[in-house]
Formats: structure tokens, sequence, C-alpha cells
């Protein structure tokens, strides 16, 4: 799975970006010699836009977020992601990592059935040819080879303790006075919950700890517990805890977290190589031209299987 940059601003790698250099209106950004062009920009942009649609409806696109709309953060997103693929690209071609003919094969045949997905409308929108679906496909499939090498060698070991995720109820509270109060009543006996909902001063009473998640001066606390057990009062930078244990070891939640712990593994392994070869790579950004590019809702423009087309055929 590839990772993503964070998105923001113009920022395009870890160099020094040139904003508005010289481009043609159908350049969106550059790094090096290679462009990424309006047509597959928006090819990104519209598939994020559509998986955004389904999962929250159109109505989400009108919603401003303070100081930043949904349709800001996905244009952010669309450039970070395309940026950091075709950065990796680059430094794929450094590590003399390419494509086998048979991956390139498969390449052809993604893009071929993605571009036949689309219809009239969709081509015209986003003003793409298959062969910029080729170009965008060729360039994901050489960053997916080129996270699995820089992330061979990291174990995939992750033990049961490591990974362990308990199920519990807290009750939080931010000044000491409140503290002794809540740790007086459970003394005296009184119902965690029935404590929780009088004092409580976060949403969630009821809430999962995986080590990977918490303070380590609070998971030594906290997973020290047994079943029905509870903590004394835990006290952090933002005030004071107590936690009851209500299951130690939840196995399918421990099991989920063992994918997210081997994840982050290999994000820090990508990421020791990564982002020193940004801090030297030249790129430029054509704000000029991505400033016009705004969200349409268009109810003939739905594509979004653009990335399920591509794990369907490039899982190498």
């Amino acid at each position: 799975m590839l990772l993503l940059m964070p998105a923001g601003g113009c920022k395009v790698t870890g160099s020094e970006v040139v904003v508005n250099a010289e481009h043609t209106d159908n350049d969106v950004f550059k790094i090096r010699d290679e462009v990424c062009t309006l047509p597959q920009a928006r090819v990104v942009l519209t598939n994020y836009q559509n998986i955004y649609d389904m999962m929250y409806g159109i109505e989400l696109w009108k919603h401003d977020f303070k100081d930043n709309k949904l349709e800001d953060y996905v244009k952010d997103l669309t450039i970070s992601r395309l940026a950091q693929i075709m950065a990796m690209d680059y430094l794929a071609q450094e590590k003399e990592i390419a494509l086998t003919e048979d991956e390139q094969a498969k390449i052809k045949e993604a893009a071929e059935e993605y571009y036949g997905s689309l219809n009239t409308e969709e081509k015209e929108y986003m003003q793409v040819k298959q062969a910029d679906i080729e170009i965008l496909y060729t360039r994901y499939g050489l960053a997916n080879k080129l996270y699995t090498f820089l992330t061979q060698g990291v174990s995939d070991e992750v033990s049961d303790e490591e990974a362990r995720v308990m199920e519990a109820e807290q009750i939080f509270v931010s000044e000491k006075e409140k503290a002794d109060e809540v740790a007086q009543q459970l003394k005296e006996g009184n119902d965690f919950l029935t404590v929780a909902n009088h004092y409580n001063e976060i949403a969630k009473t009821e809430v999962f700890f995986s080590k990977n998640n918490i303070e380590k001066e609070m998971a030594d606390i906290v997973f020290s517990l047994d079943n029905d057990e509870v903590s004394e009062q835990i006290k952090t930078k933002d005030g004071y805890y107590f936690i009851k244990c209500i299951n130690h070891y939840d196995q399918e939640r421990t099991d989920d977290n063992k994918s997210v712990i081997l994840e982050e593994r290999r994000k820090e392994a990508f990421d020791d190589v990564y982002q020193g070869f940004l801090i030297d790579l030249p790129s430029e950004f054509n704000e000029k031209v991505w400033e016009q590019v705004k969200v349409e809702i268009d109810e003939e423009v739905k594509t979004d299987s653009f990335f399920q087309v591509y794990e369907k055929y490039c899982t190498w």
C-alpha cells in the first residue's frame, strides 16, 4: 500500500518549489523533467471526489470546514499523492528498479479496462485519453515496486503482547479536586459507569486501548489491569484518568492491530530512505492552472474505480 505525503499548499516535494514557472496550460506540476498533466491530475481528483460522494453524499462538498473546504483538501491530497508517486519513481530509477514486461502488459490491460469503463461525459470532463491512464498506472506500479523493495527487510513478526488490544471504560477529569472525588466514589464501591455518567469530561466512556496508541507511562498501568479491575487515578499532562478493564485481551482487534503495527514499521523503513531523497529533488508547481480546477457535481461523471482496477491487475 502506498503512503501519502501530508497535503498542504503548493509543496510538491521536500525541496524548494518554483511556483508558476514556465508551464503550458496543460501542466500541473513538474519534478525534474517529468510532467503531471491536467488530465492525469483530473483522473485522480475525480475518483477521489466520487469516492467521497459515495461515502458521505454530495451535500458534504457544500460544507465549509473552518478555513478549509473539503474541495481544497481533496485537491491538495491529489497533488500530494501524484507528486509522491512521481518522486518515488525517480528513486526507483536510482535503485535500478524497473517494471518487467509482464508487469507492463498488466498495466496496459488495466488502462484498457478503466478507460473502457468511462462514458463520453467522463472522458470529456477529465479530458483524458487511454495513454494518460497507462502513464498513471505505470507510475503507480513502479512506486509500488520501490515501496516493496525498501520495506522487504522489515520483520513481519508481531507478538500478541505487543499488539494486544483491551476493551475498557474510562473516566477523565481535568482538575485534581474532581479526581479525588471520583477516587472516593469508586473506593466506596459505586458503579463505574454511574460515576462516569456524572463526572466524565469526554464523550466516550467505552474505549479500546493498544500499546501503540497511548503514552508508555499510561500503557504500563492500563495493561497491568485484569478483567473488572479499576486503576488508581492516572495523572497525565491533560488531567486525570480512571480506567476499568472490561476485557484485557480482545483477540479480533489484536489480530487487526498486528497489521497496523507492521505497516507502521514499513512506513518508518520507507521514510528513512525516501525523506532524505526528497531534499534535493527540484519541482515546479503551476498554481495558476490548479487554482482554476473546481470540483463539479455532474450526475454523468461518477467514475470511482481507478484504484480498484489498478489493484485488480497490479498487485506485485
